[in-house]
């Protein structure tokens, strides 16, 4: 691979960042920049915004609306974004459930809802997760009896992300539980408007609201939506996985956070010194800055056989893992540099406040950030499940 620019690509960067600095909100750059909790309705603007350019669905096929870029395109659009500090765009509908529609879904699935993933009419949240399955996905309990023409769906989803602003949750339900777990299970989508569906929220250590708990009690689900072949979900949850963790990476993010960690610490003193200057820190500093730029190759590689029709494998687990734990180590960089003022009013500096920030320029959400990305290894699948299917894949099968 040629890791060296074309004249193309460097013209299709130049326009990236003219069109982020006409278009990209200032107010919402901001908010991203200091780690303040943006709302539904800035996800929305943000989401208009790109698909008024048709830039909404970079890996997508054109025949669907999407851009079809290039893995080097996709990846120069997310390191300016993060660069501009544009809000990171909701993934549910448009890079986990459209990869599935596009692969698994009836020609009526795609027609009726990838337009509206695009347009913004369906705000798409995701049910996989339950109290009893969660790094052990298969043994979900969550039924879905067959009655007519409808599925009967009872159980309990957890962690589900902006749920709360989800118009429509896709589901994996078991459809059949006398056959191996895996064999068992469908996947379904489910409108959240029908009667029968409570959404919980569940307060996190940062004090926002993000997650909730969706409950089903007897929830009719007409057969049309289920995707696929019933007892086949299985096999597109682990599809729409690997696209999951290998956005999860946020190679652009990870940029973009070690580069505030660099700002913050030359304006620190650490004995009279800029903390920057501490062997120990700059240590830290450059071992993460090594890690990230060997991912961000890793990255490029993965996104490129992805756009030659080959899904992501166990790359993607590896991409996790890695990750989320260069996100984690930046965080704690970024906390150790901020100090003390990464404390004061944390819950205010997330969720609005009108009173002014203490401390250097995008310090007082620091806190809040350091302990919200603790679940970074844990969802999507654990870093310690992701190691399992590295060694298996990578080892021979053997444990």
């Amino acid at each position: 691979m040629d890791l060296n620019y074309s004249v193309e690509e460097q013209a299709f960067r130049a326009e990236l960042r003219l069109f982020l600095a006409e278009k990209l909100p200032p107010e919402m750059a901001d908010a991203v920049r200091e780690g303040r909790g943006l709302g539904k309705e800035d996800y929305e603007r943000w989401h208009a915004i790109l698909n008024q350019r048709g830039w909404l669905a970079p890996n997508w096929p054109r025949e669907f609306g999407g851009c079809e870029w290039s893995a080097v395109q996709r990846h120069i659009f997310e390191e300016e974004c993060a660069r501009a500090h544009a809000p990171r765009i909701v993934p549910f509908g448009l890079s986990m459930l459209a990869p599935v529609l596009q692969k698994f879904g009836s020609k009526a699935q795609q027609d009726h809802y990838l337009p509206r993933i695009l347009s913004g009419q369906d705000w798409w949240c995701q049910g996989y997760s339950e109290p009893g399955a969660g790094s052990d996905l298969a043994s979900l309990k969550t039924k879905a009896l067959r009655d007519g023409d409808h599925y009967v769906v009872n159980g309990q989803k957890t962690w589900t992300t902006l749920g709360q602003h989800a118009n429509w949750i896709f589901c994996l339900v078991r459809t059949d539980p006398t056959v191996k777990q895996q064999a068992g299970i469908s996947f379904l989508l489910i409108d959240m408007d029908t009667p029968g569906i409570e959404v919980r929220p569940i307060i996190l250590l940062d004090g926002s609201a993000e997650v909730n708990e969706v409950w089903f009690s007897d929830v009719r689900v007409p057969v049309e939506n289920l995707v696929g072949v019933e007892n086949k979900g299985w096999t597109y949850a682990k599809y729409l996985l690997t696209h999951e963790r290998t956005n999860i990476a946020g190679v652009g993010f990870s940029q973009a956070g070690l580069a505030a960690v660099k700002r913050l610490a030359r304006s620190q003193q650490h004995r009279g010194r800029p903390l920057i200057e501490n062997p120990h820190f700059a240590a830290r500093v450059a071992r993460v800055e090594i890690d990230l730029m060997a991912m961000s190759t890793t990255n490029l590689r993965i996104v490129s056989a992805a756009a030659k029709g080959q899904a992501p494998g166990v790359e993607s687990s590896m991409l996790k893992v890695k990750g989320t734990l260069i996100r984690q180590e930046i965080n704690d960089l970024a906390r150790r540099a901020a100090g003390v003022y990464a404390m004061p009013f944390a819950s205010e500096a997330v969720l609005g406040s009108n009173e002014a920030p203490i401390g250097p320029d995008g310090t007082a959400a620091v806190a809040a950030q350091y302990f919200n990305n603790r679940k970074l290894s844990i969802f999507g699948g654990s870093n310690e499940i992701q190691r399992n299917i590295i060694a298996k894949v990578k080892l021979g099968g053997e444990r």
